[in-house]
């Protein structure tokens, strides 16, 4: 009697013990699904903290853009627009920018269309397509002059609103924007990577995005450690929204010829150029200096990559905060 009693008290012990384990277990799978998802909300969080909010605006029937806005504009206080890269959202890649240059600047960062919550039913897949809309969402929002500030990608939409807008764009502020790129400086850099680089800038895979990283950074191998889980969660929230349009950008930027004839735009501008970008060479940075002339100042980040706003964000907020606010 007294082993039964023993035997019915052990098998209560483990079935509760194997009830907890699956629970944990359930729990622990169900948290790993969502920890970006998680890490994403935090950062809205943080956005918010530093005064600023979302907003959509619909530009006619067809493209919604989605911006982060400062909350209360101040008059005494320039207007600075953030356009970013390929690598996410403004919220992964403005994180070590957006509090202190929040208190220097009314900030209005716009998701570029098909990126973050901006969508488009347009067919149109150029940088001046992408232009058009910012200026388009800007003047929705009452926003008439401002400074721009632009990563890679975004270079090459930041330059052409300040082509086609002189008089609403005040200065300008490029980051690693290969905008004189030639045919063979292309093909050369194809070749180096040995891959198209659609499948680099919309990765499918964890291999593809620690590809991307480092290409990006200017220390090797920087996400080696992370696990595949969380490389493929990343990967679901900032690629697959939208990933055939991505995909047509990245071809258009490829597949177009050369600008031999970019307009010299007229706005004092600031290149910034990390001296050892993978992506970009250091010599396009020159190029473009020689292309703007005096209008232009380049200035260099030493060690740093491709991505200085990740590796070096307080020497880049240093030169954007003495740059737009003189």
């Amino acid at each position: 009697m007294e082993s039964k009693n023993l035997w019915q008290l052990i098998s209560l012990y483990l079935s509760t013990t194997l009830a907890l384990l699956r629970h944990l277990v359930l729990h622990i799978l169900t948290f790993n699904q969502s920890i970006i998802k998680f890490m994403d909300s935090i950062l809205s969080l943080y956005f918010r903290s530093c005064h600023l909010s979302p907003i959509a605006v619909d530009l006619d029937d067809q493209t919604t853009l989605h911006f982060w806005v400062t909350n209360h504009r101040r008059f005494d206080k320039p207007t600075l627009v953030m356009v970013h890269g390929y690598g996410g959202n403004p919220l992964w890649q403005f994180i070590y920018q957006v509090g202190p240059l929040s208190r220097r600047f009314n900030l209005f960062i716009p998701d570029l269309v098909f990126f973050g919550r901006s969508y488009s039913k347009s067919p149109a897949r150029s940088d001046l397509f992408q232009a058009e809309c910012l200026v388009n969402g800007l003047g929705k929002l009452g926003v008439d002059r401002f400074s721009v500030y632009a990563i890679s990608y975004g270079g090459f939409v930041a330059y052409r609103m300040a082509e086609m807008r002189p008089d609403a764009v005040e200065r300008v502020v490029i980051m690693s924007s290969g905008l004189l790129y030639s045919e063979e400086q292309r093909a050369a850099q194809l070749r180096e990577i040995g891959r198209h680089p659609s499948e680099i800038l919309v990765p499918k895979k964890p291999d593809d995005l620690r590809l991307l990283v480092n290409l990006s950074m200017c220390k090797e191998n920087s996400l080696n450690w992370v696990p595949d889980f969380l490389m493929r969660q990343f990967i679901t929230l900032m690629y697959d929204h939208c990933r055939k349009e991505k995909i047509e950008l990245a071809n258009y930027l490829v597949e177009k010829k050369a600008d031999t004839n970019l307009p010299v735009i007229s706005q004092e501008t600031l290149i910034i150029w990390g001296d050892r970008d993978k992506v970009f060479p250091l010599e396009l940075a020159y190029k473009l200096q020689r292309h703007l002339g005096s209008n232009a100042r380049l200035e260099i980040i030493k060690n740093a990559g491709h991505a200085a706003n990740m590796e070096s964000p307080d020497e880049l907020n240093r030169l954007i905060l003495s740059f737009v606010s003189s």
